[in-house]
């Protein structure tokens, strides 16, 4: 078997299956060629999903003659002014995107420099380049891609449809103009606009702001709060969604490393790990994170499309965002994006629009002689018609609201956003009147996050919670490898009362508990934290291995519902949280309060 030189076309086609994946990545590659041109407005417009046809056209600093030349030749960029990769300075520093595009599509670039009187084009057709010639266009580039990947069928034949291909390229962009809003991005497809982004002015942060709200809507913007940290060679900066505004996927999760967008693993699993036990298992954040890093202290040149970075410090990066993010979210500690938002029911009046015979027939079993419900006579008899009026029965006692007579409160001026208590209904929500409206609270989810924030400031200051001996040492039987992984995390077991100790081969004897447990299933909780240790391996930091224990067992030890309050309690309770971080959502992420505005309940009445 002869080695021989491929030519250069078939070496063009092959650094294209890495760099040109499909359109979005035809885009990603000319978008952000035109951003380290200096462009302020950048179009684009798609045929075919991108398949078709792609046109990128910028008001950026254009190519000259000799330039337009150069720039469709393999390594030929004016971006690495020096050959020290580690002192990259533009989104581009590679020259492979137009001679990469050039080789798998019918590529036309025309270019005019700002100043000069026309312009200058070039076409490459399946990786063969045409002459140069004269054409008149604005001052910028405009470059266009027809019948992409026509020189290579098999990787068309893996691409979606046009509406699929479509997505991922407004994705794309939605991507890198959240990285830089000081220019107006515009895209196109089928003669119809799809994404129309102005430039944002103000500062970086104001103009910030604005884009996000563009890209990831108001409600984002409504339920995040913003970030800081820095250190000697990284700044963090941006916005992250509170513990109960969340998605079902990580798509939502936009992370820029020097103003590039990656997918870091490094980076989004400290992203979880800072919503370690705020956030529910399976839903994951919404987040703008901007890192800026000295470019001797990141390495963007480890994967073809650029899409990962590797940094000098891998642990100090990651410290520093989890310190961020818990920051920011401590700040915000105590909202909940959760609310009790009536709209939807005022938008239609109620008068005209609620059927009180249909609503009941299909809640309700109703006898159609005599019109009565079934089981419930004391209703009477129901008229047809919309607007009927029928006597309701007191109610049952296990349906009723349990209100105390109000004792004379005298600390007002402790009294938090949370209001004072009014009553407890089905023993386990607390409804509470604040200052524009009532909330309503669910006491077992926010005793849990009061308790297991109790845990980790004693975890904190290194001190023991105070522990409570049980009357008849308990024995839990496990299998081999729950008992082994359990003991592991003995002592800090005890530093939180929990006292354990080997009992035979597969059982381990618990012998006191945290006092602030009090009565509760001792088997039941020890056999949920060996089932919780074994699950989680070698992959959690030990810090999260201690949060992950303090939810549990403040789980167990809290309020439980169904059980009934006084007065005083429930505002103990409302006290307490007020004064505790993160209690606007339980140790699973859910929210612990909602709100209800008085101008909301009005508008129901139709007082407004």
């Amino acid at each position: 078997m002869n080695i021989r030189v491929l030519p250069s076309n078939l070496v063009n086609q092959i650094a294209a299956g890495e760099v040109i994946e499909r359109p979005a990545s035809a885009l990603k590659e000319l978008v952000e060629n035109a951003i380290d041109a200096g462009a302020h407005k950048i179009e684009i417009t798609l045929a075919g999903g991108g398949k078709n046809l792609l046109v990128v056209t910028d008001d950026g600093c254009g190519m000259s003659a000799d330039e337009l030349k150069l720039a469709v030749e393999r390594h030929a960029t004016s971006k690495l002014p020096t050959d020290d990769l580690f002192a990259i300075d533009f989104l581009g520093f590679r020259g492979e995107a137009l001679p990469s595009i050039g080789s798998v599509s019918k590529l036309t670039v025309i270019s005019r420099v700002r100043g000069e009187k026309e312009g200058w084009q070039i076409n490459v057709n399946g990786g063969e380049k045409e002459e140069l010639k004269p054409a008149a266009l604005p001052e910028g580039t405009r470059i266009e891609v027809r019948d992409l990947f026509y020189t290579t069928p098999a990787r068309l034949k893996f691409l979606k449809t046009e509406a699929a291909e479509t997505g991922q390229c407004a994705d794309m962009l939605q991507r890198i103009a959240l990285a830089n809003p000081q220019v107006a991005f515009y895209l196109y497809s089928d003669g119809k606009k799809k994404i129309g982004y102005n430039a944002c002015s103000g500062d970086i942060q104001t103009a910030r702001r604005k884009r996000i709200a563009d890209v990831m809507g108001q409600d984002f913007e409504e339920n995040s709060v913003p970030i800081a940290a820095q250190n000697e060679f990284c700044d963090i900066s941006g916005f992250v969604s509170l513990p109960t505004f969340h998605k079902a996927n990580s798509l939502s999760e936009f992370i820029f490393v020097n103003n590039r967008p990656v997918r870091d693993k490094l980076i989004l699993g400290a992203i979880k790990g800072a919503y370690q036990d705020l956030m529910m298992s399976g839903r994951y954040p919404l987040c703008a994170i901007f890192i800026r890093v000295n470019s001797r202290y990141v390495d963007v040149n480890v994967h073809p499309t650029k899409a990962e970075v590797r940094f000098y410090d891998n642990g100090s990066v990651r410290s520093l965002l989890v310190h961020a993010i818990r920051s920011a979210l401590s700040a915000g500690s105590k909202q909940t994006a959760d609310t009790g938002l009536l709209e939807q029911l005022l938008e239609n009046n109620i008068e005209n629009s609620i059927d009180y015979t249909n609503n009941l027939n299909q809640s309700f079993m109703i006898n159609e002689k005599t019109k009565e419900l079934k089981g419930y006579p004391a209703f009477g008899k129901i008229s047809s018609g919309k607007k009927s009026v029928f006597k309701t029965p007191d109610l049952m006692p296990a349906y009723s609201v349990k209100v105390e007579e109000e004792p004379q409160y005298q600390n007002f001026e402790t009294i938090g956003e949370l209001g004072l208590a009014k009553a407890q209904f089905h023993n386990t929500y607390i409804i509470s009147q604040t200052e524009d409206g009532i909330a309503i609270i669910d006491q077992h989810a926010a005793h849990e996050r009061i308790t297991m924030e109790k845990m980790k400031q004693s975890m904190l200051k290194n001190e023991c919670l105070p522990s409570q001996m049980l009357l008849l040492p308990e024995v839990v039987d496990l299998s081999l490898s729950e008992k082994e992984n359990l003991m592991t995390y003995a002592e800090t077991f005890a530093k939180l009362g929990l006292g354990i100790e080997e009992f035979g081969p597969q059982a381990v004897l618990v012998r006191e508990i945290p006092a602030l447990l009090g009565d509760t299933d001792v088997k039941k909780l020890i056999k949920d934290l060996a089932a919780e240790i074994s699950e989680w391996g070698s992959a959690y930091a030990l810090e999260d291995k201690i949060h992950h224990i303090c939810a549990t067992v403040a789980c167990h030890g809290s309020v439980r519902a169904g059980r009934a309050l006084n007065i005083e309690e429930m505002n103990r309770l409302l006290r307490d949280m007020e004064s505790t971080e993160h209690s606007g959502q339980c140790n699973h992420g859910r929210p612990t309060y909602v709100k209800i505005k008085l101008e909301d309940i009005e508008k129901l009445f139709e007082r407004r």
